[in-house]
């Protein structure tokens, strides 16, 4: 978007804030593929499909749900879906109601996967996001992250309580 307008531009605590959060968006992503790659053969991204599935009663979830909780578009997830299958710990179905849908569902072997990763990284995430926060500053970040996801697509808020609660299409 072009405008003769002069920028809006930032005064030195919002400077100070965005280049917070940039390092934050460069660094932790990071931080978190090595301990996953190294203790799970896992990259984040695939950890938190595995993962997301593994929260649903019937571990089975359309994969545009899947792309909205992995906040991720869905070419990406398709390309990561094709890696967790050929390794067994998902596979795709076509839904049983409409024949346009494909369900993620997560196999034994990919449970099994998540209940021995999860430890190890959950203990990372304590270590570099949780514990190095208040509880108020917990708060803070989780309104801040809703926030910031809803600017960026106002049509599909990020809400994993409402996201995963089990519906797909059998």
């Amino acid at each position: 978007m072009t405008t003769d307008q002069e920028p809006r531009w930032l005064d030195a605590e919002e400077r100070k804030a965005w280049l917070a959060l940039s390092g934050m968006l460069f660094r932790l992503p990071g931080a978190l593929d090595s301990q996953l790659e190294r203790d799970a053969d896992l990259s984040h991204f695939e950890y938190i499909a595995l993962a997301m599935l593994s929260e649903t009663p019937d571990r089975r979830l359309r994969m545009s749900q899947l792309s909205v909780l992995t906040n991720g578009s869905m070419s990406r997830l398709s390309h990561v879906a094709k890696r967790l299958e050929r390794q067994g710990f998902i596979t795709r179905e076509q839904s049983d109601t409409d024949g346009r849908v494909i369900n993620a569902v997560l196999t034994d072997k990919g449970m099994a996967k998540v209940v021995a990763t999860a430890p190890g990284h959950v203990a990372h995430v304590r270590k570099l996001v949780i514990d190095a926060l208040t509880p108020e500053q917990l708060s803070a970040l989780r309104d801040i992250g809703r926030a910031i996801l809803e600017a960026i697509d106002p049509c599909n808020p990020f809400d994993p309580d409402a996201t995963v609660s089990g519906h797909s299409d059998r």
